[in-house]
């Protein structure tokens, strides 16, 4: 039984977790951290990292500053983090990156196993297609979100990028520009509007054909379950970064 806790369980994301955990015979939640100390029904609530009585894999679905809390605590007490909070700065991302030396860091902008199908596939159409056809993201996300574009859409402009060896440039507004599209342009748009929970569209354009990768989830269940095999695999590891693609890897070919 693996030990899980919870940052951000006030949170919606924090609701679904322990929704989905509760159903499960392999995990539980036994604290959260957010913002003021609490309970979420029998789970105790603590308002920092500090205060926390247990131990466990830390899931963060908070904020960039929580994140970087998490991944020091972590480090700190060698506890496996999993951060999913999005907008990360490049300092961010850098203390993530120094916390794996000490703890098994596990870390995605989108825990969807789906969304991290279509990166894959991503990858192999770029490795077909790329330097023929345009490429063009569109993201969709409810009008709460505050990021844009989001996290998820730089992932896949990242493995795109990556793939075609950092060859392309990122353009997200194209209002003030006129001139014909360049080569080595990789368009990103994002649409804010209702309760999207979240769509991603990567279009492969052709003289005379259209490639679209698509995914879209149905409900925040979707990466609630992907955070919880991500904790799962991260509590098994040794110190390190690690990613979907890890966690993928054995399970897609093209991985």
């Amino acid at each position: 039984m693996t030990d899980i806790i919870i940052q951000g369980i006030y949170g919606r994301m924090g609701h679904a977790l322990v929704e989905k955990i509760a159903a499960r015979a392999d995990c539980h939640v036994v604290a959260g951290v957010d913002r003021e100390a609490g309970h979420v029904g029998d789970i105790p609530v603590y308002d920092s990292f500090e205060k926390l009585p247990c131990r466990g894999v830390i899931i963060d679905f908070s904020s960039p500053a929580g994140a970087v809390a998490a991944a020091r605590y972590g480090a700190e007490q060698g506890l496996a983090c999993v951060i999913c909070s999005t907008g990360l700065s490049a300092d961010d991302e850098a203390v993530l990156e120094a916390a794996s030396a000490k703890t098994p860091v596990f870390r995605s902008a989108n825990m969807s196993v789906g969304i991290n199908v279509l990166i894959e596939l991503a990858r192999q159409a770029t490795r077909v297609l790329g330097g023929e056809f345009d490429i063009e993201i569109v993201e969709k996300h409810h009008r709460n979100k505050l990021d844009a574009p989001s996290g998820t859409a730089l992932m896949i402009a990242d493995a795109i990028n990556a793939e075609a060896g950092g060859r392309y440039e990122y353009i997200y507004d194209r209002s003030q520009v006129r001139q014909k599209r360049g080569d080595r342009e990789l368009g990103i748009s994002a649409v804010r509007g209702g309760s999207i929970v979240g769509e991603h569209e990567v279009l492969f354009c052709g003289p005379e054909e259209v490639v679209t990768l698509q995914h879209s989830a149905g409900s925040r269940g979707v990466f609630a379950d992907g955070a919880i095999q991500a904790a799962l695999y991260a509590a098994a590891q040794q110190p390190g970064y690690y990613t979907m693609t890890d966690l993928l890897r054995g399970k897609l070919p093209c991985v």
